[in-house]
């Protein structure tokens, strides 16, 4: 979708992603080794009881949904910043959902604007465990000079 069709308040309802306890441990051998993600017995004696995901493992997961039926599409230029806040820790066999909405659009140039996307995620007890928000690049319809 190009930048000019985007309007604040637009949203998609995310499909579920379900956080594998494999996947979850391997990602975290890999890219965030600390007890907390990758020793049980650590983790039980910490305040969660228990191994709890990577944040960003658990973000990629709902963004990976997110792409599946994204706004931008063949529009988008680029990524511009992301920033991810963590609420509630996620767990093996969480299901997280997310609603994806427009926050805010800024014209750039003649060629291309910047929009904001927030997302907001929950478990299947509906708690609130992250937001993202994201600034893309998207092509404008017709170049303005």
């Amino acid at each position: 979708m190009y930048f000019d069709d985007l309007k604040i308040g637009m949203y998609k309802q995310l499909e579920p992603a379900v956080i594998e306890r494999e996947e979850m441990l391997d990602f975290a051998r890999k890219y965030d080794n600390v007890p907390l993600h990758t020793e049980e017995e650590y983790a039980k004696n910490t305040h969660f009881g228990q191994i709890i995901a990577p944040g960003v493992m658990s973000f990629m997961c709902v963004w990976a949904k997110y792409l599946e039926n994204d706004f931008f599409g063949e529009e988008l230029i680029a990524g511009m910043s992301t920033k991810i806040e963590w609420f509630q820790p996620v767990f093996a066999g969480d299901e997280l959902t997310g609603v994806a909405e427009i926050t805010n659009l800024t014209v750039r140039n003649g060629k291309n604007g910047l929009a904001e996307l927030t997302i907001e995620i929950t478990n299947q007890h509906g708690k609130r465990v992250m937001r993202n928000i994201t600034e893309t690049v998207v092509k404008r319809r017709r170049e303005i000079k």
